[in-house]
């Protein structure tokens, strides 16, 4: 891969609009002036049809992703909890989102899906998926009555579903591969985005089990930038699964001070033993990568 420096104009043109204030912390310092400069100043810039961006938005102890493809579709996994509504759909307004291509809700746990059916209500909605998991919340009941009321037809989120290929583009579910579960976290739809020679893989809130069965079916799991499975808990990212996906990045999406300890120690170790550069959500602020399919550049909202 080439050095960051390489790919000045790429983040010239990333922030375009809705992030204001961003820092470049992969760079040199030309990088970081170009990234800061776009984020402030180029508001009316046109969206670059040759870049794959991936937000990791800060939701506090949650989840929400929101990847634009070169294409110009966008996709949102998970939307953070209930009360991270307002914080996804003005995100994603400023970033001229006006349809989400393809919605996906990893597993029904109320950190994930909990905006989700507000984030329904808002956007025009391409194509849902959600693994065949449920559970009795209200916040679930809500995701299905939002889905039903748009006149929706959910998707099953499981290995092997392609959710977008053009060229040399793919967007890919590769877990779950069981059909059932004692715990709704490894029910998580793991995605990976491959954009060139650049990919990512979010990991939902998958654990180890679902890691194994992963490795086990020979699916290719390397990528550039992980988006760690389960806020960082003790009970994902096994040795085995970060040994076979090889991240440079590895992202962190926790809240500050959060009850789970999350990331937890043993995490952070395995990941400083492998080499890994950690982007945490609690410290960074919303995280924001973008590739032309060769290079790699990101940046943060702190």
């Amino acid at each position: 891969m080439k050095k960051l420096v390489v790919f000045f104009l790429s983040v010239a043109l990333l922030f375009s609009s809705g992030c204001a204030g961003l820092k470049n912390l992969g760079g040199k310092e030309g990088l970081k002036e170009e990234a800061s400069s776009a984020a402030q100043g180029a508001a009316g810039l046109a969206r670059r049809t040759d870049t794959l961006r991936v937000h990791f938005l800060d939701v506090g102890q949650g989840d929400s992703i929101l990847v634009q493809f070169p294409n110009g579709r966008n996709m949102l996994v998970d939307a953070g909890k209930n009360d991270s509504a307002s914080t996804v759909i003005s995100y994603l307004k400023k970033n001229r989102v006006k349809k989400i291509d393809y919605l996906v809700g990893t597993h029904p746990h109320e950190d994930h899906i909990g905006s989700l059916d507000a984030v329904i209500k808002s956007f025009e909605i391409g194509e849902i998926f959600m693994p065949k998991a449920v559970t009795g919340t209200e916040s679930f009941r809500d995701v299905l009555a939002a889905v039903k009321n748009k006149g929706l037809q959910i998707k099953t989120a499981k290995a092997g579903v392609s959710i977008l290929e053009d060229g040399n583009l793919f967007a890919k579910i590769i877990a779950p591969c069981g059909p059932e579960y004692e715990g709704l976290n490894n029910y998580s739809a793991v995605i990976k985005v491959e954009y060139g020679d650049v990919a990512f893989l979010l990991a939902g809130d998958a654990e180890e089990l679902s890691e194994k069965e992963i490795l086990a079916g020979g699916a290719d799991v390397k990528a550039q930038v992980l988006k760690v499975g389960h806020h960082g808990s003790h009970s994902s990212t096994s040795t085995e699964f970060l040994k076979a996906v090889a991240p440079k990045y590895a992202v962190i999406s926790a809240g500050a001070g959060n009850d789970y300890h999350h990331p937890h120690q043993v995490t952070l170790d395995k990941l400083s033993k492998a080499g890994v550069t950690v982007l945490r959500t609690d410290e960074k602020g919303t995280i924001v990568f973008g590739t032309d399919g060769k290079d790699l550049a990101f940046a943060t909202t702190k």
